[in-house]
């Protein structure tokens, strides 16, 4: 039994590593890297319904309590503590998903150095991305790669 703790513990970590290693996304049509080239504008269907996700009021307040929660408990450990790449890019994603709400934005963090990729409707919700990625207490610098792509008009469907 002894040696097998070490083994399964092992294994878990290894697991949870592996599970933690995406980016994350504002909406599921969000491209998957920041790197990734987002020339194509997401639907309308599917800005509606990450719209009405994120503007509802059990989403939002989920969202700003979840904030609020890590910001209390950075203050706990000072503020200053090394930030941990997913907790940034968690805490960065929840604040651009409740303040954007018709990108698709995908959040990468590295050594407390941020990068945003994806679609905004507009180029005042880009130009709102770094501020607001900025306001995340360990956020040292930002990469904006997100581009304006209005959505895609549903297309008419054609009776025949």
């Amino acid at each position: 039994m002894n040696k097998l703790t070490p083994i399964l513990l092992s294994g878990i970590l290894l697991f949870g590593a592996a599970a933690c290693s995406e980016g994350a996304k504002t909406s599921p049509d969000a491209p998957n890297s920041t790197t990734e080239n987002t020339t194509s504008p997401p639907s309308a269907e599917t800005v509606q319904k990450t719209q009405s996700d994120a503007t509802s009021d059990i989403r939002k307040n989920q969202a700003n309590s979840d904030i609020r929660a890590r910001e209390q408990r950075n203050n706990v450990t000072g503020g200053d503590a090394i930030r941990a790449d997913g907790d940034l890019q968690s805490e960065v994603r929840s604040k651009l998903e409740v303040n954007i709400t018709k990108g698709a934005l995908t959040v990468e963090a590295k050594d407390g150095i941020v990068t945003v990729g994806g679609t905004v409707p507009n180029q005042t919700d880009l130009a709102k991305i770094e501020p607001l990625a900025k306001e995340i207490k360990g956020v040292k610098e930002v990469n904006v790669t997100a581009v304006v792509a209005p959505a895609a008009s549903a297309s008419p469907s054609s009776n025949q």
